[in-house]
């Protein structure tokens, strides 16, 4: 695909199909566990997309989690993370003694992802386990590892299905890189 715009290419990486048959294989592995008392978190924005789709398929497999959304930011506009974590929207449900599943788009420093779980247990959830679309083997800033993880990605900056840079390519129905 080709950006008209940008005179960027976009190459996949993961097409709309293996991502739609991965999202399947994983709620049924997670509803195998049957959590108890669970409390969906997609990590906004990127995960949007990802969150949605695997809450359909969660509920396939039958179960029927609550659901909030946790807003950080550690890159803005830029294809660089800051380093630092941000919230911008926090949750409206109470956490406390729940089983909460954190869902992200990619893991990669491990930054936000570990920010987001010691938020969610310093509020007093019972269990946190953590779902990503993407796994970057790549060093960590922190030592994290996902509890669920649909592939795992080669270390490029990826866009579509949720993921954007500068705000742009997150209605791609595939997982992509942007090539010059």
């Amino acid at each position: 695909m080709s950006d008209t715009k940008t005179g960027l290419a976009i190459e996949t990486i993961f097409s709309a199909d293996e991502i739609s048959e991965r999202l399947q294989a994983l709620a049924a592995e997670i509803a195998s566990k049957r959590p108890q008392n669970l409390l969906v978190v997609p990590i906004l924005k990127g995960s949007f997309v990802f969150a949605a789709d695997l809450l359909r398929a969660l509920y396939a497999a039958g179960l029927t989690p609550e659901v909030d959304f946790l807003t950080l930011s550690s890159y803005r506009k830029s294809r660089i993370s800051s380093g630092q974590v941000s919230i911008l929207r926090d949750l409206d449900l109470d956490v406390h003694h729940r089983h909460v599943i954190l869902i992200d788009d990619v893991l990669d420093s491990g930054r936000t992802l570990a920010f987001a779980k010691d938020l969610i247990s310093a509020r007093g959830a019972e269990k946190i386990e953590t779902c990503v679309l993407l796994d970057k083997r790549t060093t960590r800033a922190v030592s994290i590892e996902p509890d669920y993880c649909a592939f795992t990605c080669p270390d490029v900056f990826v866009v579509g299905y949720g993921m954007d840079v500068g705000h742009r390519y997150r209605e791609l129905p595939f997982v992509g890189r942007l090539v010059d």
